[in-house]
């Protein structure tokens, strides 16, 4: 390995750039972390936001200089004249990559110290990500405050589950929705090994209950049914959202 950057060959050069992205996002990671932490987990997803627009926006416009890409509205033009197909293979491979990070830290975690402790951490973890990725959707969309179940159904399609798994989403009554997770990458990727259901009931409840919450503070989360919980073969997971009568 060479004495300093200058010195790197092109593949230690290209290994150093992607060890640069990492750092790139465990740093931006650990500052929400850090704000969450000291100034309240509202404060920090309210930052959130107005940090990513911000960030993003420089970002884009010094990549797209050294790499000699246009911009269209703040977007990559290879991308805006990517075909339908490829652009929604790239979403799905985005959303898998995500699920492979999550997966290789618990496994790292569960290697080391055992099951309960990579069970604890994945929910700490869910409690954090969860309402952080449901106020980015709610950006995104460009929901209300308190969008009700209405707005919920929709969030619940933008997620990055939604890109990997088969849901329905339907709704019992104008003040009850359900969500079926008819298929989870994880779970059918265990089934096919012969392996049983990963509990993951105790993730889902601290998952689901923060995003709804995070949609409208009005909503309130109820496991239907989660391994190791029995479940029929239709689904695997179930979600009962409800919202009470405004006062």
């Amino acid at each position: 390995m060479a004495e300093n950057i200058e010195g790197l060959d092109k593949k230690e050069h290209v290994r150093f750039i992607m060890d640069l992205i990492q750092r790139l996002i465990i740093h931006h990671g650990l500052w929400f972390a850090e704000v969450s932490h000291q100034h309240g987990h509202e404060k920090a997803r309210q930052l959130f936001i107005d940090v990513v627009e911000r960030s993003s926006a420089i970002h884009m416009k010094r990549l797209s200089k050294t790499l000699g890409f246009a911009l269209d509205d703040g977007l990559p033009t290879p991308l805006l004249e990517m075909d339908d197909q490829t652009l929604t293979a790239l979403r799905e491979t985005i959303a898998k990559n995500w699920l492979v990070n999550d997966g290789v830290w618990f496994q790292s975690l569960e290697f080391t110290r055992g099951m309960n402790d990579a069970k604890r951490s994945n929910d700490s973890c869910w409690a954090q990500f969860s309402p952080v990725e449901a106020v980015s959707i709610k950006h995104f969309l460009g929901l209300e405050e308190r969008p009700g179940l209405e707005g919920l159904k929709r969030a619940l399609e933008f997620r990055l589950y939604s890109c990997i798994n088969i849901q329905r989403i339907e709704f019992e009554n104008e003040r009850s929705l359900v969500l079926y997770m008819q298929d989870c990458r994880v779970q059918s990727a265990r089934k096919r090994k012969g392996l049983d259901d990963y509990p993951c009931k105790s993730g889902g409840l601290t998952e689901y209950t923060t995003f709804a919450e995070a949609i409208d503070p009005a909503i309130q989360t109820e496991c239907i049914g989660c391994p190791p919980d029995k479940h029929p073969d239709e689904w695997y997971c179930a979600w009962r959202f409800t919202i009470n009568e405004p006062e």
